[in-house]
């Protein structure tokens, strides 16, 4: 990866307004991070976003589509249990834990994941993506 293109979209991550959904456990944070989503709409998946925007501070994140920010941290991607799977935000959250545990074992301060079309184009061109789920490890650190 260019360290041009990762300086640019550090600055851009650091500029930008995040929304982020408070979770149902206080302990969560600690477990797996806190998640940000770019728009409001995209943070609704998850519940209903704070009102206020926030922004997030990080310099050095692990930057990739699912499997290869998986790979990056575990050598290769996990096993998708399927989205029929009736233990499936269980196995996601177990998921997020092992990746925050591995990506601060390995340095980094931050998670940031976006499609495949676009981790390519980030890639190759430099351009930023539009859509980004962003988890900072260590928030208020």
């Amino acid at each position: 990866m260019n360290d041009t293109h990762k300086a640019k979209l550090i600055a851009h991550i650091n500029r930008k307004e995040w929304w982020h959904v408070p979770p149902n456990d206080p302990r969560a944070y600690d477990k797996r991070g806190k998640f940000y989503a770019s728009s409001f709409r995209e943070g609704e998946f998850w519940g209903r976003p704070s009102d206020t925007p926030e922004h997030a501070s990080i310099q050095n994140p692990v930057v990739g589509d699912e499997p290869s920010v998986q790979t990056a941290l575990f050598g290769k991607p996990a096993k998708y249990p399927g989205d029929h799977s009736p233990h499936l935000l269980k196995w996601r959250w177990k998921l997020d834990a092992l990746m925050k545990k591995a990506a601060l074992a390995k340095g980094y301060d931050a998670i940031v994941i976006v499609t495949a079309p676009a981790f390519k184009k980030y890639r190759v061109e430099g351009k930023i993506p539009r859509s980004i789920e962003l988890n900072v490890l260590n928030p208020g650190a």
